[in-house]
């Protein structure tokens, strides 16, 4: 593990989570740091995905501890053992850890600014004016000055996507989660959806992105956790996993976008 200085913004301790017979999670450990970004490569079923849904309870998990500054997420502990948050409690904490998601979520009958919008009145309790006013600033900061009024539907993915961003960052969380925001993108938009997670982690904001994009994740991570089969192997700056890795699954893990980039 790597020491962070202070009181990490995320704890996470001995997570485990099953689905039926198949234990996904076998006992995580992870520590983030205020404005640390966190990339997560590993294979598909190596529980990346799920270790982010945990993060803001939208996976109940099964055992272990997530703490976001210090509070318990999605459980409290009573006397009698834990028992789940009340659904109030849940959408406090989650607003704390904002997700962006691979399929982007919108919705499609509001406009990108009501999409960010919603966030903001329900769960900040912005007037709508207020929210109108932050959506418009976070939608120009993503590049959609021209766009506040489209509908889903009459954007590309890409810019679908950064709507996606914009409303996860206008709340302010903690920690921003990034779930394989880029692998529904045609090739040609990835790069506009990176260039502002780029900017975002500039700004110092705490992020765990789950990534395949393993160009981006040396460039941006400061620290690069590689899950195989439900726990992190290895931890550790992008320079050491891209260019030192001893471990063999991770280099045999590597090696598939390096032959895949020379492929094309």
């Amino acid at each position: 593990m790597i020491e962070t200085p202070d009181e990490p913004v995320i704890r996470i301790k001995g997570l485990t989570k099953s689905f039926g017979a198949h234990q996904v999670l076998k006992g995580i450990d992870l520590d983030v740091g205020k404005g640390q970004v966190i990339a997560v490569i590993g294979p598909s079923g190596s529980g990346k995905t799920t270790l982010l849904r945990c993060i803001n309870f939208l996976e109940e998990y099964d055992g272990g501890s997530i703490r976001i500054d210090g509070v318990e997420v999605g459980y409290r502990d009573g006397g009698s053992g834990r028992r789940r948050r009340s659904d109030k409690e849940l959408a406090s904490i989650r607003v704390d850890a904002a997700m962006v998601f691979q399929q982007f979520n919108l919705f499609p009958h509001l406009t990108a600014a009501q999409n960010v919008m919603l966030g903001l009145m329900k769960s900040r309790g912005k007037s709508k004016g207020e929210a109108r006013q932050i959506a418009e600033k976070w939608l120009v900061r993503v590049g959609l000055s021209e766009k506040l009024d489209a509908l889903p539907a009459q954007l590309s993915g890409g810019q679908q996507q950064r709507v996606g961003i914009a409303r996860a960052v206008a709340i302010e969380p903690k920690v921003l989660l990034l779930d394989e925001i880029t692998s529904a993108l045609d090739p040609e938009l990835v790069g506009e959806v990176l260039e502002v997670v780029q900017e975002l982690a500039a700004e110092g904001r705490t992020m765990i992105l789950v990534t395949h994009e393993m160009a981006f994740a040396r460039e941006v991570a400061d620290r690069v956790v590689f899950t195989d089969q439900g726990l992190i192997a290895i931890d550790a700056p992008p320079k050491v996993v891209f260019d030192e890795q001893s471990n063999e699954r991770l280099r045999a893990f590597l090696s598939r976008f390096a032959a895949f980039r020379h492929a094309h």
